[in-house]
């Protein structure tokens, strides 16, 4: 075989690719035929000779639960749906989650909720508060599709149980699990970036209570692309790799979860040959370099004390380590950061109309920015009364407090109210408040592209705000299905906020809430999903958002925040599902940009675009092969970054990002799984 150096190297693992696939294929088709002839597998009843069937029920993968929460629970299924490398791509069938770029330099992906920065949504995994600080800019793209076993979103006001942070809601990621059905899978990626990753996974019964699992993860992209020609890498170089070991032990009075993780980052973007207007090649190319090392233990234990009721103690601890080293032109920017908590809870139902959970927690951080320093730790107690009247009414109130060596002691009280007051109709109802400490450089590193003074006020205190929200959910039969229709309206209405402000010139204003001013967000949405023929599947959303804060005395909409989003989204996987359909079309609305006092570099306001996704998988007994295109309107930004071909000027600006910072992308994987039926 001809060696894979340089320029061959991609062409090779794409030729490699096919290889694998194409062996695959035949001995998916070589098994099939042995199955047949093999009278092993066939069985007799009542002297009747039958073949194996196996019967499936087709479901859809992102289903709304039946809990007390407005939440929906994203499945292994629907993270099919696309290549979902990372979290941040399992959100592109979802009308709840917005996902998009935070610059056009590091390739820094964020979410919003409720028409808000993802800052304000606690993210969980395995239901541990994580990603926070310097980890916040790069999460979504720390956790790998493959790993996942599925994701919970919940919307508004939260539990107690897990802290005061949540203020727009939670995004909790569950791993595969160590005690689960022994399983064994594997998963390659290749797209027309030349972008490679690899995930392996497996684990092992070591007795009738210990297990153990293994995960691990591979990217690699290492071709520069410029489609936009400004002279500027439109994604960086990144290489990543992550492991993590996880273990369980299982009996009738104790459970026990623990695992390791470690993960490895580095990017490299920026300016890939000079393009100066001016013609002035003396000056430096202007770069940008990351690196990200993250380490990660966490043990849940749990005592269960009476099974009849629930009654039981968990004990968690986790901890986490980050460094980062980072520059940004003439900017440099490093940080350290060590994080441990510790959470002790007791739960039991008193009857089946009572119940009562009750805890402390104990968490500190410290984060190391420079020259900087913060320490901060925080002990809190909680409790949380549940009433239920069968499956018609649940109410549940919780408070806690908290008190920070930084902030002193606050309280936290929240409510959630379900009332199904017939079948097929649910309505819900919540009230929070939420509290979070703003880290504003580890948290909005990608600021940093960009020429303009970084100016951080000393007025920024610990961020405040409340939540509403109102949720109703209908299913209303047409013929033999269902139509499911869900209608939400959220209010998020800030006391403390830090504002990121950029309608200054050449400044980015970083300052808290003054006297009289204000912070809100209104979102309404409204989503429909139908099975229109056997086995197609179709959800249509429609979602506006109004969000606004006081920018230099006057009440104005966020910007670079799109005032509406719609969604349509199908699935179809026919016959016995050997075959799956997918495709979603985005529209994505109008918004505001930035004031500009003197020069006029961008216009004034963006307009609504599209994106569309589709991706057709094949589904063999052991395997799937899947291929696929993500943003195949090719729709771009324009002039994404401000100033590209002259990075040293005042008016350079890397951060003015509404939309698609490259085209259309074309893929293709494949998917390995052994499961011991």
């Amino acid at each position: 075989m001809e060696a894979c150096y340089g320029k061959k190297q991609y062409l090779c693992t794409v030729k490699l690719l096919f290889i694998l696939i194409a062996q695959l294929i035949a001995a998916d088709v070589h098994a099939q035929h042995v199955e047949l002839a093999d009278s092993s597998n066939v069985k007799t009843l009542d002297g009747e000779t039958m073949h194996e069937v196996t019967v499936t029920a087709h479901k859809s993968g992102r289903v709304k639960t039946s809990g007390l929460g407005n939440a929906e629970l994203i499945s292994s299924k629907e993270l099919l749906r696309a290549a979902c490398c990372n979290l941040g791509e399992s959100f592109t069938t979802n009308p709840s989650v917005d996902v998009n770029y935070a610059d056009a330099a590091t390739g820094a992906q964020q979410i919003k909720l409720l028409g808000l920065s993802g800052t304000y949504v606690q993210m969980l995994t395995e239901n541990i508060p994580n990603y926070r600080g310097l980890a916040a800019p790069y999460s979504l793209g720390y956790i790998s599709g493959p790993w996942m076993q599925s994701i919970q979103v919940s919307k508004g006001a939260s539990s107690v149980k897990n802290g005061y942070e949540s203020i727009t809601g939670q995004i909790n990621v569950e791993f595969k699990k160590p005690q689960a059905t022994p399983w064994a899978d594997a998963n390659l990626y290749y797209n027309s970036d030349q972008k490679i990753e690899a995930n392996l996974g497996a684990n092992l019964e070591l007795s009738d209570k210990w297990s153990t699992a293994l995960l691990g993860h591979y990217e690699l992209q290492d071709k520069v692309h410029d489609d936009n020609g400004d002279g500027f890498a439109d994604m960086p170089k990144m290489r990543q790799g992550s492991m993590m070991s996880r273990w369980a032990y299982i009996s009738d009075s104790y459970m026990f979860q623990a695992a390791i993780k470690g993960l490895k980052e580095h990017r490299e973007g920026g300016q890939i040959s000079h393009h100066s207007v001016a013609g002035d090649i003396h000056m430096p190319v202007y770069t940008i370099d990351i690196t990200n090392e993250r380490y990660e233990v966490f043990t849940k234990n749990a005592f269960i004390l009476n099974p009849e009721r629930m009654t039981n103690i968990a004990l968690i601890l986790s901890g986490d380590i980050h460094h980062e080293r980072s520059s940004y032109g003439k900017r440099t920017y490093n940080g350290d950061q060590r994080n441990g908590y510790a959470s002790l809870m007791f739960e039991t139902d008193f009857d089946d109309h009572h119940k009562l959970s009750t805890g402390m927690s104990l968490n500190h951080d410290y984060l190391e920015e420079n020259t900087l320093r913060s320490d901060e730790t925080t002990p809190g107690v909680y409790a949380q009364y549940t009433y239920k009247i069968g499956e018609m009414f649940t109410l549940m109130g919780g408070l806690r407090w908290d008190h920070s060596s930084l902030w002193g002691g606050y309280i936290t009280p929240r409510m959630h109210a379900k009332y199904t007051p017939v079948d097929g109709v649910t309505l819900r109802g919540s009230v929070g408040k939420g509290y979070r400490t703003p880290h504003v450089l580890a948290e909005n590193s990608y600021l940093l592209t960009s020429s303009r003074q970084l100016f951080i006020s000393e007025d920024i205190k610990q961020e405040e705000a409340w939540n509403y929200g109102l949720s109703t959910q209908l299913q209303i039969p047409i013929g033999e299905r269902k139509l499911e229709l869900n209608a939400e309206y959220y209010y998020t209405h800030f006391i403390q906020q830090a504002i990121i402000d950029y309608d200054l010139q050449g400044f980015i204003n970083v300052h808290g809430l003054g006297h009289g001013d204000k912070s809100y967000s209104h979102t309404f949405q409204v989503d429909a999903t139908y099975e229109i023929l056997p086995k197609l599947n179709v959800t249509a959303a429609w979602r506006w958002n109004d969000v606004k804060a006081t920018y230099n005395g006057q009440l104005r909409q966020k910007p670079m925040n799109s005032r509406y989003k719609g969604l349509l989204t199908a699935s179809y996987a026919p016959g016995l599902g050997k075959w799956q359909f997918d495709a979603t079309c985005q529209l994505n609305g109008s918004g505001r940009l930035p004031d500009q006092q003197e020069n006029v570099l961008w216009d004034q306001h963006f307009k609504a675009y599209e994106q569309v996704s589709a991706q057709v998988t094949r589904f063999f007994r052991h395997w799937s092969i899947y291929a696929g295109g993500e943003n195949l309107t090719g729709f771009k930004q324009k002039n994404a970054i401000i100033s590209a071909a002259n990075p040293w000027s005042p008016d350079f600006d890397a951060t003015m990002i509404y939309g698609p910072v490259h085209g259309t992308v074309f893929y293709i994987g494949v998917r390995l799984n052994w499961n011991k039926l």
